[in-house]
């Protein structure tokens, strides 16, 4: 039997409800995350319903390919939960009932005051040659399968009970069975900077980071009005690897310039607020197509009461003159959709609430209203504070869902790059 140490790996989340019902897979990236800690790298993830030909089909090239097959989920007591019967399939073993494990469950019920329902036996049920893996919060027990070149790990499927048993193989075999490399991470995140913008930037970058020692991997992903650069090293010491990462993120800062608004993984929320207490500056927002989003972004941090002093939903025209002090006059010169009623509306939420910022948001967030000259898309967020006065115009391509939360990460830019000293007119570049 192989004692090599795990490469790679594949995942392969179990349940038809992450298909059919459009259920979420947190698991597979927990797994991912804590494989990626130990240098064993993911090849693969897929998502398979409760259908015991499709899935042993799944273990039968998922086995062929990594070195580490992971299962989570069906291993319940109900007639759809069959990972068991599909793993001991795909490997030509057979199954039996373990008392132990059986013991266990029975336990579980009592100690509520229930007995054991008949169809939990089938949770008792072990392919030959597992090793048990014990489950505190719950009734399935996990399993272990050595294979010569490898080996299947099943655990279930609530993020409760797969967590803890993930845990435990991380401190234990795979602990053991990975490989004296490891895989480290640096990041950083951008505002008001395209995924294409930020490659282009970076892309002379690379020829030095993978040609280093440890060499460097670079991932780009694109957020609504927020990018994250991720990049990996891999190598059996860690200081090596965090010497070139920090060397490399300091690379990619200096090269994007003040649009990079975190190295440190906090979120563009965080950073603004961040700046509002550091500067000892409270915030009043003014929105219309976003509805409140701003203030809630705002909100969301824990703290915020220190920088947030509130704001107002101001969808309508009389409710931007009435509560925003937005002339009527400007309303009808420039339209409601404007430079001139963005600033007025975030010089309004200052003087209402009495602030050092304020944030006027108006635009068209769709489907409908557009015209020719303020297409669906078309948005004003502009600051306002003691020092200057600026208004962003940005045209953004995508749903009403899109359009209100890139108007929200525009606003969060704003405010970071005029308490930065930058020009919050524009991206910062």
């Amino acid at each position: 039997m192989s004692v090599a140490p795990f490469a790679s790996a594949e995942i392969i989340a179990v349940g038809s409800e992450l298909l059919a019902l459009g259920r979420v897979d947190t698991n597979s990236g927990v797994i991912t995350a804590r494989l990626a800690a130990l240098g064993i790298d993911v090849v693969a993830r897929s998502a398979v319903g409760d259908q015991v030909a499709h899935l042993e089909m799944a273990v039968r090239t998922a086995v062929r390919r990594a070195d580490l097959v992971v299962l989570t989920g069906g291993l319940g007591p109900t007639d759809d939960d069959l990972t068991r019967q599909a793993v001991a399939a795909a490997l030509g073993r057979r199954m039996y009932e373990d008392p132990e494990p059986l013991a266990r469950i029975a336990a579980r019920f009592a100690n509520r005051g229930l007995p054991m329902p008949e169809i939990n036996r089938r949770q008792a049920m072990v392919i030959d040659g597992a090793v048990l893996i014990d489950n505190p919060h719950g009734t399935a027990p996990g399993q272990w399968i050595d294979l010569e070149t490898g080996a299947v790990a099943m655990l279930p499927g609530p993020p409760r009970e797969m967590s803890p048993m993930l845990d435990a193989l991380v401190s234990g075999v795979l602990g053991a069975r990975a490989g004296a490399a490891r895989t480290f991470t640096r990041g950083l995140k951008v505002a008001g900077r395209s995924e294409s913008h930020v490659e282009t930037v970076l892309q002379p970058l690379y020829p030095a980071w993978r040609s280093g020692t440890p060499s460097i991997d670079a991932t780009i992903l694109a957020a609504l009005g927020r990018i994250e650069v991720h990049l990996f090293a891999r190598s059996a010491s860690a200081r090596a690897a965090e010497q070139v990462l920090e060397a490399a993120i300091a690379a990619a800062a200096a090269a994007l310039g003040p649009c990079v608004y975190t190295t440190a993984n906090e979120t563009l929320e965080q950073v603004a607020g961040g700046l509002l207490r550091v500067n000892g500056w409270r915030v009043a927002v003014a929105e219309s197509c976003t509805g409140g989003l701003l203030g809630a972004s705002l909100t969301e941090v824990p703290g915020s009461s220190a920088w947030v002093e509130g704001g107002v939903i101001v969808y309508s025209n009389g409710l931007k003159t009435a509560l925003a002090d937005v002339p009527a006059a400007l309303i009808v010169a420039h339209g409601a959709v404007s430079d001139a009623v963005a600033r007025a509306m975030a010089a309004g939420a200052r003087g209402r609430c009495a602030t050092e910022v304020g944030i006027g948001i108006t635009g068209v967030a769709g489907p409908d209203g557009g015209t020719d000259d303020k297409p669906v898309g078309t948005v004003f967020v502009a600051v306002h504070t003691p020092h200057m006065a600026a208004c962003r115009h940005a045209r953004f391509v995508g749903d009403r869902t899109v359009v209100r939360q890139q108007s929200v990460s525009a606003a969060l830019d704003m405010i970071r790059l005029a308490l930065l000293g930058h020009d919050p007119a524009e991206p910062a570049r």
